[in-house]
C-alpha cells in the first residue's frame, strides 16, 4: 500500500468556491472507480476564509485544493486511471508519495461520512533547509519539533507525511505535507491557536517554543501553508 498526496489547480475564471463545490460531487467517487481508497479532500471553500492571514506561499499560482488517498501501487503501469481522474478535475495536478505517521488521530471530532469535519484543517507544505542534510532536519522534526506542536497548540488531529518520492515531473520540491485540525476561532484568534486563552504568559512562550523549532529545520522561502475544510469519504472503503 502506498499514500499519495496530491495538490489541485482549479481552472482560470473557476472560484475556489465553486471549485470546491464540483471536487466534492465528483472527484471521491472517480478515485474510488480507480482503485483508491482512504480519501480525504482539503478544500479552500468559504468557510476558511477568514484564515488568509495564515497563508503563506512559495508556488505562484498556488494549489487550490489537495486530495490524499491510498492505492495498492503507486506504480505508473497502474495509475492510468487516477491520472485521468485528477487530470479531469484539475487544469493541473501534481503528485507525491509519503509515509504517513499520525501523530494526533481525532477522537474529539471525528469525521463524518462525506460531511466537513468540525474545525478547520491547515495543510502544510514544507522543504526543510539547506545548509541541513535530511537526516538532520527529520531527526529534528521527528526528536524535537513534534513534542513542541503538541505541547504549543490547540490541535486535535496532527499528521505528518514524509514525502518518499515525486510522481510528476513539474511537482514542487517538497520534502513533507503536515495537516493539522484546529477550532474555527483559531483562524483569527491567535491565543486560542495556541492554546492560550486568557494566559498571555502562555501565549507568548508558545508562540516562540513554535516559532524557534520551526525555524530549526523549514525553509520558509519554499513552504505553501493554506487553510482548508476537511472532507473525508473513508465511508467509501465499506
Amino acid at each position: 500500500m502506498e499514500k499519495l498526496i496530491c495538490a489541485l489547480w482549479a481552472p482560470e475564471g473557476e472560484s475556489r468556491g465553486d471549485y470546491a463545490e464540483r471536487l466534492k460531487s465528483t472527484l471521491p467517487a472517480a478515485l474510488k472507480a480507480a482503485g483508491a481508497y482512504g480519501i480525504r479532500l482539503n478544500l479552500r471553500d468559504a468557510t476558511v476564509e477568514p484564515a488568509s492571514s495564515l497563508i503563506q506561499q512559495w508556488q505562484e499560482r498556488q494549489q487550490d485544493a489537495v486530495v490524499q488517498f491510498w492505492l495498492p501501487t503507486a506504480n505508473a503501469h497502474f495509475r492510468g486511471q487516477i491520472d485521468a481522474a485528477l487530470a479531469d478535475h484539475s487544469v493541473r495536478f501534481e503528485a507525491w508519495v509519503v509515509a504517513e505517521s499520525t501523530i494526533i488521530p481525532n477522537k474529539d471530532h471525528a469525521p463524518q461520512a462525506g460531511s466537513r469535519t468540525w474545525g478547520w484543517s491547515q495543510a502544510s507544505f514544507i522543504s526543510f533547509r539547506p545548509d541541513m542534510s535530511w537526516d538532520d532536519a527529520v531527526a529534528h522534526w521527528h526528536h524535537h519539533h513534534t513534542r513542541v506542536a503538541i505541547d504549543t497548540q490547540a490541535n486535535f488531529e496532527y499528521v505528518q507525511n514524509i514525502i518518499v518520492r515525486a510522481l510528476t515531473p513539474n511537482a514542487p520540491d517538497y520534502d513533507a505535507f503536515v495537516e493539522e485540525c484546529f477550532p474555527l476561532e483559531a483562524m483569527t484568534d491567535a491565543p486560542v491557536f495556541f492554546d492560550a486563552v486568557g494566559d498571555e504568559a502562555k501565549f507568548s512562550h508558545n508562540t516562540k517554543e513554535m516559532a524557534d523549532s520551526c525555524a530549526g529545520f523549514i525553509d520558509f522561502s519554499r513552504i505553501d501553508i493554506i487553510p482548508t475544510s476537511q472532507f473525508d469519504y473513508a465511508h467509501l472503503d465499506r
